[in-house]
Parts: C-alpha cells; sequence; structure tokens
C-alpha cells in the first residue's frame, strides 16, 4: 500500500509492504515528523517504508524513515513488536543524528 499526503508542506510517502496500516500509525508517524521538524528546522520530504516480517523471535515489525532535509538525508530503521513503539524509536535515532549535526 502507497500512501502519499502533503502534511504541512513535507511530502509524506508512506509504503506499507503487504499490510493496511490504521489511523494511529498515520497519527503516530505525523506526531514524529512535527518533533523531528524542531530540530531539522526544514524538513522536504519523508519516507517511511514498513513491512511486517516473520521472525522466529517475534520481532516482527520493521520500519525504516529517511527524512529529507537540506543537506545529508537523515535515515534510521528499527524492528520491534509495535508499529508506534518502533515509528517513535526510529525517530529518536534519526533526533541525535539530527542534534549531533547541529553541534558541529
Amino acid at each position: 500500500m502507497s500512501y502519499f499526503e502533503n502534511y504541512r508542506g513535507i511530502k509524506l510517502d508512506i509504503q506499507s509492504v503487504d499490510i493496511s496500516i490504521g489511523k494511529s500509525v498515520h497519527e503516530t508517524i505525523r506526531t514524529v515528523v512535527d518533533k523531528l521538524e524542531r530540530h531539522a528546522g526544514k524538513i522536504n520530504f519523508t519516507d517511511v517504508y514498513l513491512k511486517k516480517e516473520n521472525t522466529a523471535n517475534g520481532v516482527d515489525k520493521f520500519v525504516r524513515i529517511r527524512l529529507g532535509i537540506p543537506g545529508p538525508d537523515a535515515f534510521a530503521e528499527d524492528t520491534g513488536e509495535h508499529w508506534e513503539t518502533t515509528i517513535r524509536n526510529v525517530a529518536d535515532k534519526i533526533e541525535r543524528q539530527l542534534k549531533k549535526g547541529n553541534d558541529k
């Protein structure tokens, strides 16, 4: 499933492989974009890739986010048991990248 949205001037592209995601996942993505925008300043686009993987250890939600910002894009990925938690974990990784870049 592909979902495109112009969210507050940011091109939001959500790709989910063979799954349908609910409104709470979309709201979580919008919330983390708002949070990341405070640290990045200008966000041109956000690409979100969601995939469900069957694994032996039960961790089966895979999330990858690429943030298009001036300069090098910020990128992170993670796996977890719940979409919302995993999305927030990936956003935290990107936030650390942005803070590290601002400290230079």
